[in-house]
């Protein structure tokens, strides 16, 4: 059997899914931009502050007042962080004010309460002295109405939620997440936690893929377990495509066995079926469904995950401006053996030593393993055996 390169068919993918990086906009309400990528730039729909306002808890002042402190200074009411405007503070008195709350007119300083201490009949004697703009905020220095308070282009994060908040935006206008379908395949899948029948198993590969895909930033817009039935498939494709779905990802289906239902379905119309390179993960499928990119990964769930992560996730973190996976080259903590001619991927962890270590074995059936592994170490083609201490290239998950 002729295997593509890796590389080859990763940049194949690549190129499928290239055109969906241009993504159309909506608009949609602040509480919901958690993750989502600004379209264009946020302008202020206000100053920020809206208005002078006091850095501390204290006394509002005239600085000339206290200018030969220690001085003592009636007070006259107080500015609380509330609605309303306080009474304007008249020349040789003092206001007490709260942190936030207005400065009043005629108030050019605040004074720390700790700077002062009570005087006779309620007055308040103020310690130090204190130039003018000394602990207020004036309105307009975050930030002046109609400025950009958000560029375009970033990744939504509290803190920009927060800024948006504050500057008084309601709605925003995001980058469409890229919607993507997931369809498992196999007679023998049942729903995860369902009672088992002779040959039956739990679909992992669903709940993976459509978890998968949320942590890339993408949508899943509708999800299947089909059976090997080829009309069911082709019926749940097209449901996927009438649901909006951009992207197509299917497991199981593309081997060289029976019953392979993708690839009955899909090659006969111009898709590719094959083999790659790799292992775990060398079956593999390409195409589209009604001009839909359609891509096809193993049924064994190692083999799908791996896949996703090492074919389809680099393009939709790109697209959702989410970070690459972390790569990091690093001695082997004991020797391994290969198959030369292929690409290896072993399931593994960083050691406290800075070592990577395998964990479990190269099957593409042990869920434990990847589950208990933090990155994949990553053998080269023409490597059959590698010795400890040797450095070799890893993929953080």
């Amino acid at each position: 059997m002729t295997r593509i390169p890796f590389d080859e068919h990763r940049g194949f993918v690549r190129s499928l899914l290239a055109p969906l990086g241009a993504r159309p906009t909506e608009h949609i309400a602040l509480e919901d931009a958690l993750g989502r990528i600004t379209a264009s730039p946020v302008e202020s729909a206000i100053d920020l502050p809206p208005f002078r306002n006091s850095q501390m808890d204290g006394f509002a002042v005239r600085a000339a007042d206290v200018a030969e402190a220690p001085v003592v200074l009636p007070v006259a009411g107080e500015s609380a962080a509330a609605p309303g405007a306080p009474a304007p503070l008249a020349e040789g008195a003092a206001m007490r004010i709260m942190t936030g709350a207005p400065v009043p007119d005629g108030a050019d300083a605040v004074v720390p309460v700790e700077d002062t201490e009570p005087a006779a009949d309620g007055s308040v004697r103020v310690l130090r002295s204190r130039r003018p703009g000394e602990y207020v905020r004036e309105a307009g220095t975050d930030l002046v109405a109609g400025a950009d308070v958000l560029p375009a282009g970033i990744r939504l994060e509290p803190r920009h939620l927060a800024a948006a908040a504050a500057a008084g935006i309601t709605r925003l206008v995001v980058r469409e997440r890229v919607r993507v379908a997931v369809v498992s395949t196999g007679s023998e899948l049942v729903a995860p936690g369902a009672e088992l029948g002779p040959g039956e198993l739990p679909d992992a590969n669903g709940p993976a893929l459509r978890a998968a895909v949320a942590a890339c930033g993408a949508a899943v817009v509708h999800t299947a377990r089909v059976r090997d039935d080829v009309e069911r498939l082709r019926a749940e494709l097209d449901a996927a495509v009438d649901a909006g779905a951009e992207l197509i990802l299917t497991s199981g289906g593309v081997s060289q066995g029976a019953y392979e239902v993708v690839r009955e379905l899909i090659e006969p119309l111009g898709a590719w079926v094959g083999s790659v390179a790799m292992q775990p993960g060398g079956p593999q499928a390409v195409g589209t469904h009604r001009g839909v990119p359609l891509i096809g990964f193993p049924g064994n769930p190692v083999s799908a995950q791996l896949s996703f992560a090492l074919f389809v996730a680099p393009s939709l973190r790109a697209i959702a401006a989410l970070p690459a996976a972390r790569t990091e080259r690093m001695p082997l903590a004991g020797a391994v053996r290969s198959v030369a001619g292929k690409r290896q991927f072993l399931r593994g962890r960083r050691t406290p030593e800075g070592l990577a270590e395998v964990v479990g074995g190269p099957g593409s059936h042990l869920v434990a393993a990847l589950a208990a592994s933090e990155l994949l170490i990553v053998i080269p083609d023409d490597a059959e055996a590698l010795d400890a201490g040797e450095q070799v290239d890893t993929v953080f998950l």
